[in-house]
């Protein structure tokens, strides 16, 4: 089932970095990432029925970032759709802090839970985005860290079982499940995975094109 966003609903996108999008240095507030092309589609697309879009991506942050700030950014504004992506810091971050630690399955799932539950209660509309990790090959820095293929394995074994709880509670919820891991590992089948991410967790403007096109088949 899809959602409707009727004439004068507002849309709140929330997470990290990917959502982020560099937004503060942007106009519209939006960012440079998925959320403005999801924008500037549906209003294309949509001219008769304008909404309200709002971004509060901060990047590096993970599921008790959110919590901190959840009040505030969040369940404030009282959107009528809000759509979450969080989950690929709690996974990595031990690896690229020198402060960090690896954020358990059940803490992450238990986290995410709190942030989810007030909006359902509100009747929010929820999408919840996966977290990804591409196939990409090579070495980069990352915050305190060399990242490289040994690297990516340890991210992907602590990733997964978070991608089974973001999945857990979409259907807990009701809420719309954005596929986006399953969605490019499929298209890296087809095509090299720096096509979509020049390191396996930040979209290229590819990447976010096809990031803005899937959550845009959840709504009508």
């Amino acid at each position: 089932m899809t959602i409707t966003l009727r004439p004068g609903s507002t849309v709140m996108f929330t997470g990290d970095s990917i959502t982020d999008g560099a937004r503060l240095a942007s106009e519209d507030g939006l960012g440079f990432g998925y959320p403005p092309r999801i924008a500037d589609e549906w209003g294309r697309r949509h001219p008769d029925r304008p909404v309200t879009w709002l971004n509060t991506g901060i990047a590096g942050h993970r599921v008790s970032d959110l919590e901190a700030r959840w009040q505030a950014d969040v369940l404030d504004a009282r959107a009528d759709v809000v759509s979450v992506l969080v989950g690929v810091n709690d996974a990595g971050w031990q690896t690229t802090a020198p402060d960090g630690r690896p954020v358990p399955a059940a803490e992450f799932a238990a986290g995410y839970d709190r942030l989810l539950a007030p909006l359902a209660a509100a009747g929010t509309e929820l999408i919840l985005v996966e977290p990804f990790l591409l196939p990409v090959g090579g070495t980069f820095r990352a915050g305190h860290a060399t990242v490289d293929d040994e690297v990516r394995k340890l991210w992907r074994a602590d990733l997964d079982p978070k991608i089974e709880a973001v999945r857990e509670l979409a259907r807990t919820y009701g809420a719309r499940l954005l596929a986006a891991d399953a969605m490019f590992a499929e298209l890296s089948t087809r095509t090299d995975p720096e096509q979509w991410s020049a390191d396996g967790v930040h979209p290229t403007a590819a990447g976010h094109a096809a990031l803005a096109s899937a959550w845009l088949r959840l709504v009508r």
